[in-house]
This record gives C-alpha cells, sequence and structure tokens, in this order.
C-alpha cells in the first residue's frame, strides 16, 4: 500500500511519508475543495509550525489533525486567494489559539508551578527595552566602522553594509579578490578587538 493510498497517512513511530510532487493551488478558483494528498503534502510544516507555537509536540499534532478535519468537514472553505500552505498556516493559527483558550480555563496564568508550556506563548517582536538596545549595538558598530582606516572602511561599506558583490567591489576599489579578503580579515579583526 502507497502512502498515498493509505487509509491514514499520518507516519506511525518511525516510518516517514515521503513528500508529494503536487502542483501549486493558489491558481484555483473560488470554492474549490482541497484535496486530501494535496493538505498532507503541507502537514509536516504545519506540524514544526504547531510544535514552535505550542512546544508541545502532541498538542502541536492535535491542532493540525484538527485543521485537516475543519478542511474535510466543510467548516474551512479554502477560497483560492492565497497559497494553500499560507491558508492551512492561518487555519493552523486559529486553532492554536482555540488551544490554548482550551487550556487557559483549567490553567491558571498566576500559578507560577505551572509547568505546561503550551501556555508559554512568546510575541517573536522585541520588546522597546530590546529595540533600544539594538540600536544602541548598532550606532556603536558603525562609529567603529568610521574609525577603521579608509583602505578598511571602504571595503567593509562597499562588501558588509552595501551588500555588493566581490567582483564590484574590486572593480570599485581596483584591488584583486585576494585583496580584498586580506582588508576584510583585518577590518574584523580591528572590529572584534
Amino acid at each position: 500500500m502507497t502512502p498515498s493510498t493509505a487509509p491514514f497517512p499520518f507516519p506511525t513511530g518511525s516510518r516517514r511519508i515521503p513528500p508529494f510532487e503536487l502542483p501549486p493551488s493558489a491558481g484555483k478558483p473560488a470554492g474549490t475543495p482541497v484535496s486530501w494528498s494535496e493538505m498532507v503534502s503541507h502537514r509536516a510544516y504545519l506540524v514544526r509550525f504547531a510544535q514552535r507555537q505550542l512546544r508541545d509536540p502532541m498538542l502541536a499534532e492535535d491542532a493540525v489533525h484538527d485543521v485537516f478535519e475543519a478542511v474535510i468537514s466543510g467548516r474551512a472553505t479554502f477560497a483560492g486567494r492565497a497559497a494553500l500552505r499560507s491558508w492551512l498556516t492561518a487555519v493552523l493559527k486559529h486553532k492554536i489559539v482555540d488551544c490554548v483558550r482550551r487550556h487557559a480555563r483549567f490553567d491558571s496564568l498566576d500559578d507560577e508551578t505551572v509547568a505546561d508550556a503550551s501556555l508559554a506563548l512568546e510575541c517573536p517582536q522585541p520588546g522597546p527595552d530590546e529595540v533600544a538596545e539594538q540600536r544602541q549595538l548598532l550606532a556603536r558598530a558603525l562609529d567603529r566602522i568610521d574609525a577603521l582606516p579608509a583602505t578598511l572602511r571602504d571595503v567593509v561599506r562597499l562588501r558588509l553594509l552595501d551588500d555588493q558583490p566581490t567582483a564590484t567591489v574590486c572593480r570599485t576599489l581596483g584591488i584583486s579578490e585576494e585583496n580584498l579578503f586580506v582588508r576584510m580579515h583585518r577590518a574584523r579583526k580591528q572590529l572584534a578587538a
């Protein structure tokens, strides 16, 4: 029995199902049903996403299962306005929020003895203190770059800050690639000191 015809295509134990090669489904007309094989091809990505958010492999599996169940039962309908993976991820985000809310009913957030990591959803954006610290570090790094000798400063600005290719930097400064690498090494060494 091949993975695509298996009655339950989720891997059990150490058996892994190979990814499917399917055409993108973003161009489907609105309301077109999503096939099972199209959904399952995104399963590994969805499980990893849910595990990063929930920090619990079993809850992540349950959330992805809920997404597939919602799509199959028709509670969630793919309109074709985005890529299938993006749409499935959006549905999964809502399922994760539902999961956290469901667990929040029984667990107290004020209780410091709670060991359930599913409640520890972190904001991916840096806080104001972190932003200020990052800006100060950047300002200090730029000041140190400005303090480098002109030959090293030009190499760092063109290659690292302006992100120009090696050939362009060499042509602009009239140096060889070897000389560019030597200057970059010296500049990094001085910046690290």
